[in-house]
């Protein structure tokens, strides 16, 4: 019975397939992931019409897509994952140096934007999470992206504008919420930087999730970046 027990309780291995058309990065990404006994690497490729491919024939839970690939690109590659696979998680990999390349993949439909530098544990965190329907971005993609837009002036988005001005609700607090939401934080993150219960931070993103008309973090930090909301 007990070992019946342990058998039901062991992680489920997320398998991975890894989409990067340089070798030595896609080996790397292979050796860091495989490490992990939760994690498992089905499938590589060095072009998206091969990794589709090998998409529809090893069914990965996850995806790696780098999005500068030659040929069809990560984010053509990605939008057409979601058209067949639409469960199928994609993490959007992405480089310090491509702003372009960061602009257009928050819109992609990737459940997680990273660069390519992500420290492999925290990578093999994103994996699980993305997973299970966590959405992530990372504060340095979120980061670039908000450099790239034009602030608006100070009658652009304030806490506390009507609807009928065109401007997102949100009070005061959920303005603040918001501006930790791009940058990436969790709600645990958010909770300790506002000396609030998580269930408080969590229950403010709701309200902004609600608010802004959108289904997750990742869609609310790119409208909120492409808007001028922070």
């Amino acid at each position: 019975m007990s070992e019946k027990v342990s058998t039901l309780v062991e992680k489920k291995v997320i398998k991975v397939a890894i989409i990067e058309d340089f070798k030595l990065t896609r080996v790397g990404l292979r050796c860091a992931l495989n490490e992990n006994s939760d994690l498992q690497v089905v499938a590589e490729a060095e072009d998206a019409i091969e990794g589709l491919k090998l998409i529809d024939h090893q069914k990965p839970d996850v995806v790696l897509m780098d999005l500068g690939l030659p040929g069809m690109n990560g984010i053509e590659a990605t939008i057409k994952i979601k058209e067949i696979h639409p469960d199928m998680k994609v993490i959007a990999l992405t480089s310090h140096d491509r702003e372009e390349e960061v602009l257009a993949a928050l819109s992609s439909g990737a459940s997680a934007y990273c660069l390519k530098d992500i420290d492999p544990t925290k990578l093999a965190d994103v994996v699980r999470d993305v997973s299970i329907g966590v959405c992530w971005i990372d504060p340095m993609v979120a980061q670039m992206a908000l450099n790239s837009f034009p602030k608006v002036d100070n009658i652009g988005f304030l806490p506390g504008k009507s609807q009928s001005e065109g401007r997102v609700p949100l009070t005061e607090r959920e303005y603040e919420v918001l501006k930790h939401l791009v940058s990436g934080k969790s709600n645990t993150e958010i909770a300790k930087e506002l000396i609030v219960s998580v269930h408080t931070a969590k229950a403010h993103v709701c309200s902004i999730l609600q608010k802004m008309c959108v289904n997750d973090r990742v869609q609310a930090a790119v409208k909120a970046v492409k808007e001028g909301m922070v």
